[in-house]
């Protein structure tokens, strides 16, 4: 779908068209995060009983910190061990509560930092979103990526940048489109349920994100020449107002970033959008309506119901052009 702000046109293309709405010199910007083996299932030590952890982001990378989320979360206390592996080859210890289902754990891993990432890729599962009610194969590891995925970190795949084709990719660079970089580990709570009436009161999860010059340069040239300057997803145009100076520009980053996107709201950087159809109530939602004006995007969610689009992860997805 290509949804136009100023006119409210909606128009029903298939992807690859995308190439007929950018020029030579536009740029679009992605988020090259790459997915990691964030699903751990192991058994509490005594008891033996089955327990699931989710990785959120790791605290400290020399000691082994980690904030994962627990499942069952009440038979988890602090001082459990917690054993991975049909011979235990990883071991954790639960050393703080955090929220009713979140535990700070440190791994006891006596191995190098490569090794230890190779111990959670081999005993970690891809985590696909619950809804896919499938258990995750080697392909998975793969294919919840971008074709342009470099930093591991993320537990949840920037899916807007999944509809693009190394091929597709190329024939933009053909048109003449620079491609940016940005990185914005996607933690859970990008697609926490917005639960107060007053959108000022929600507080975002912080998320590690960086911008680099290079990337920074591209986009700062295109926005002094008035280009069009896209971001693919919504967690790449969260890094990008992140990340603004006093005048309107972008400068490089490295940091953490709880910015909550919410009408109304006047984006420095980006003029067009490439994102996926996501749920009510969400962050994700909320910063499209907050881009596209709230009774466009409602009219065209309601549109995308009628014509049966596919919403969610591996679903469809929408351009939004000034």
């Amino acid at each position: 779908m290509v949804v136009h702000r100023k006119t409210g046109k909606i128009e029903h293309k298939v992807f690859h068209d995308i190439k007929k709405y950018f020029h030579d010199k536009d740029v679009m910007v992605v988020n090259n995060t790459k997915v990691f083996s964030a699903r751990l299932y192991g058994k509490k030590e005594k008891t033996g009983a089955k327990i699931e952890v989710f990785l959120l982001r790791e605290l400290h990378k020399v000691n082994r910190l980690w904030d994962v989320i627990v499942d069952p979360a009440r038979k988890i206390r602090v001082g459990n061990k917690l054993y991975f592996g049909d011979n235990d080859e990883l071991v954790a210890e639960v050393i703080d509560n955090t929220t009713s289902r979140g535990r700070t754990i440190r791994f006891l891993f006596d191995g190098d930092d490569s090794e230890f990432r190779a111990m959670l890729d081999l005993l970690g599962e891809t985590p696909l979103p619950k809804y896919i009610k499938r258990k995750p194969d080697a392909e998975d590891k793969e294919r919840y990526q971008t074709v342009y995925a470099k930093h591991e970190g993320a537990v949840a795949a920037p899916t807007a940048g999944m509809h693009f084709s190394r091929e597709l990719i190329k024939r933009l660079e053909i048109v003449g489109v620079k491609f940016a970089e940005t990185t914005l580990h996607i933690g859970l709570g990008t697609f926490r349920q917005i639960e107060v009436e007053d959108l000022s009161k929600h507080k975002m999860d912080a998320e590690y994100f960086a911008i680099d010059e290079y990337s920074t340069n591209l986009v700062n040239r295109a926005k002094q020449e008035g280009r069009q300057i896209c971001a693919v997803g919504t967690t790449t145009l969260r890094a990008l107002e992140s990340s603004v100076t006093a005048q309107g520009f972008l400068k490089p980053a490295d940091g953490w970033t709880n910015l909550f996107i919410h009408p109304p709201y006047d984006f420095s950087i980006a003029n067009s959008l490439v994102t996926n159809f996501h749920l009510p109530k969400t962050s994700l939602m909320i910063m499209t309506c907050a881009f596209a004006g709230y009774d466009l995007t409602m009219e065209a969610y309601h549109t995308a119901i009628k014509e049966k689009y596919r919403f969610f992860s591996y679903g469809d997805a929408m351009l939004i052009v000034d």
